[in-house]
């Protein structure tokens, strides 16, 4: 956990050198006994900062959303207590080899 603390202010630091806040696009999900209320916090924040919620999941607790990188940060920092986790929204494949 100390390591991504260290990434996520490594980052802080290299994105307030730029001028403007890059969007990404995430997944943002934390565990089945999370409380609604904060996971509702998350989503609240990552819209008050420009952000938006492309889908919320029934199947985990979670959202996609497409929001900056400073909001991220900040979520992520507040959301470690509650074991969330934020990644980039990527496609993902499989390559069937037929070897």
């Amino acid at each position: 956990m100390r390591f991504f603390s260290t990434i996520v202010a490594a980052l802080a630091a290299a994105q307030g050198a730029s001028a403007v806040d890059v969007q990404k696009s995430v997944i943002v999900s934390f565990p089945s006994e999370t409380t609604d209320d904060i996971v509702n916090r998350a989503k609240d924040d990552i819209r008050k900062a420009g952000g938006i919620i492309t889908h919320e999941y029934q199947l985990i607790k979670g959202f996609a959303a497409k929001a900056p990188q400073k909001i991220l940060e900040t979520v992520s920092a507040w959301s470690a207590e509650y074991h969330a986790v934020i990644e980039e929204d990527q496609v993902v494949s499989i390559q069937n080899d037929p070897s």
